[in-house]
């Protein structure tokens, strides 16, 4: 490891046990941890024996309170004997300063100094495999449904170094890359020390880390997403997955800390102001940052993937002003179903295939578009590995559903070499079916038979006419438009009872319901033949509802370019009480837009 005095700030904690508080008072942000780890010189060859130690003890101080307490990184050096030879060892650590004491909580593996891969990436891969393995659990992806001989499932999500070097560009190339790279390596370190402080820490730790940390974590979000994208796309959708949901959970509570703290900021200006001055309630404070997504180009397909915890989402309807932590008249009244809405996470998947074609008579290309699969779905953020089957909890159908969709696609604002789009279907003018069945029955009356014996009253006759109607109809519909250059797919789910748009409702007077309200009609959604969601709790959206392509046409002078398209996603979700009793509804939206590549290369012998 490098000697002691190369870089100033960064001073090491002393050996001696009465004080073992780092001598810096300034906390450093999470911005010096990247610089700091680069910093660092080579360090020398193994020692013989009987040679001079390694270097001392480095630290950098990540999170500082008043009282004392503090968060700090270290990096050691020692000294170990591998095949016979001497090879220096070099360890990272998390320590907790608190109380005028030091506890190492977290300590990585041994990484060998005279390795070709550096350091920093091999502490990079040992985060991330980490925060793999506590990812949030899947009922139906569980470890127990999964016969792997080697081990557990949790064993098998494992990333290596050429995957994450590959993925973050080896820590090299532009400016941008390499600020991408840093704050993709804050946000897995501030992602571990998350799952530190909420398993392993005491009291003290995880409240520096929200206080100290927020805006270090913000920062890492903002300028993470290159990177971060190329990681995801790097490791597959399994992987993808359990990292995401991982990182979800530690931004649900971020958001709901952000909440409270709204709620008590706005409490508190309310029992100061007078009566006659009281405070306007603030507006729940949505978070973008939070709302991750990534986009590219794949064999022909277009791939967009959106993660957004539900609270980082901008509400729409419901709630009044307040957020949902706050009134007492608005929030669920049943603990278990507040937690669990508050740590919900949206996940969205557009995959939209592309053809190029010559088309008349090689005159023009055309770039035909349609929707592969679109599929979103509200996943729980929860640990229920030793509780059994969760089918079996009520609580596990509360949660948010996708009630609007709105996907675009199209050339770049102000392109102007595409013509079009020309699109597939036509507004919906559906037709009613209605079947209809009439039973008639009669029945003579006594008077016919006394008619027959002479008597003088009339013969009577009783019929009875009964009719039935049957009409078809579907939860979601879709359609098509066009904004400028961009062809639109909408999708809007309605209550079947009523005909309500689900994402539009909004309660009467007072909160009751009335014709229109679909909260009767949503109930237990997840079951039943004419359900609008699957089994778990998701939507699916393929072919054969969208089998029309929207079409553009291009010159043949751009053949053979490559050339930007935009491609966007934007999802509203709802929530109406599925099998509890609650007054509680919202309707939340995000919105993400990426850039993708069209080469504009025509498909080989398809000309016409």
């Amino acid at each position: 490891m490098p000697p002691q005095s190369s870089v100033p700030r960064h001073k090491p904690p002393p050996n001696t046990a009465e004080n073992t508080r780092p001598k810096t008072t300034t906390p450093q942000p999470m911005d010096d941890v990247w610089p700091w780890l680069a910093s660092l010189p080579s360090p020398p060859p193994a020692a013989e024996p009987g040679a001079a130690p390694p270097p001392p003890p480095r630290s950098l101080q990540l999170a500082a309170s008043p009282d004392g307490a503090s968060i700090v990184l270290q990096t050691d050096a020692s000294t170990t004997t591998a095949g016979g030879e001497p090879q220096l060892v070099a360890t990272f650590s998390l320590a907790i300063y608190s109380a005028g004491a030091a506890s190492a909580r977290w300590t990585s593996d041994g990484f060998a100094a005279s390795s070709r891969v550096p350091l920093r990436l091999q502490l990079l891969v040992q985060l991330l495999n980490q925060v793999l393995a506590l990812s949030p659990y899947v009922p139906s992806l569980g470890a127990s449904s999964v016969n792997i001989a080697a081990g557990d499932a949790a064993s098998e999500a494992r990333v290596d170094a050429d995957v994450v070097s590959c993925a973050v560009g080896a820590f090299g190339g532009g400016e941008a890359d390499s600020a991408s790279a840093a704050a993709f390596f804050s946000l897995a370190l501030l992602l571990r020390l998350f799952w530190l402080c909420a398993l392993d820490a005491p009291a003290e730790a995880g409240y520096l880390f929200f206080r100290d940390l927020g805006a270090g974590l913000e920062r890492a979000l903002a300028g993470c997403r290159p990177a971060l994208g190329a990681f995801l796309r790097c490791v597959g959708p399994d992987l993808e997955e359990r990292f995401m949901r991982s990182l979800g959970y530690m931004l649900a509570k971020w958001c709901l800390l952000r909440e409270m703290q709204d709620t008590s900021a706005t409490a508190s200006s309310a029992t100061k102001a007078a009566p006659q001055e009281l405070p306007i309630p603030r507006p729940s404070r949505a978070l973008p940052t939070a709302c991750l997504s990534h986009a590219g180009e794949a064999h022909g397909l277009w791939v967009l993937k959106g993660y957004a915890p539900v609270l980082a989402m901008p509400r729409v309807t419901g709630g009044a002003s307040a957020p949902i932590t706050a009134s007492p008249h608005e929030v669920p009244e049943e603990p278990a179903l507040r937690y669990g809405l508050l740590h919900q996470q949206l996940e969205a998947v557009a995959q939209l295939e592309y053809a190029v074609r010559v088309r008349g008579g090689g005159r023009f290309l055309a770039v035909s578009v349609r929707v592969d699969n679109l599929r979103v779905r509200v996943a729980r953020l929860a640990f229920r590995k030793d509780d059994g089957d969760a089918e079996d909890d009520v609580m596990d159908g509360e949660c948010h559903f996708p009630s609007r969709i709105r996907l675009y696609v199209g050339p770049l604002l102000g392109a102007s070499y595409a013509t079009g789009p020309s699109l597939g279907r036509s507004t919906g003018n559906p037709e009613r079916d209605v079947e209809m069945t009439r039973t008639v029955k009669g029945t003579f009356s006594a008077g016919a038979a006394k008619l027959a014996c002479g008597g003088g009253a009339a013969p009577r006759m009783k019929a009875k006419v009964r009719s039935s109607a049957r009409t078809r109809s579907r939860s979601w519909r879709w359609e098509q438009e066009a904004e400028g250059s961009a062809g639109v797919i909408e999708g809007v789910l309605y209550d079947a009872a009523t005909g309500t748009e689900v994402s539009a409702w909004r309660p009467g007077v007072g909160g009751g319901g009335g014709a229109g309200d679909p909260r009767n009609g949503m109930r237990r959604r997840y079951g039943g033949p004419g359900r609008a969601f699957s089994k778990m709790r998701g939507l699916v959206v393929a072919g054969d509802e969208l089998p029309e392509e929207v079409t553009w046409r291009v010159g043949r002078e751009m053949e053979g370019r490559t050339v930007r398209w935009r491609l966007g996603l934007k999802v509203w979700v709802s929530y109406l009480p599925n099998e509890v009793r609650s007054r509680h509804f919202e309707t939340r939206c995000v919105e993400w837009a990426h850039e993708v590549e069209l080469p504009l290369v025509p498909i080989d012998g398809d000309e016409s």
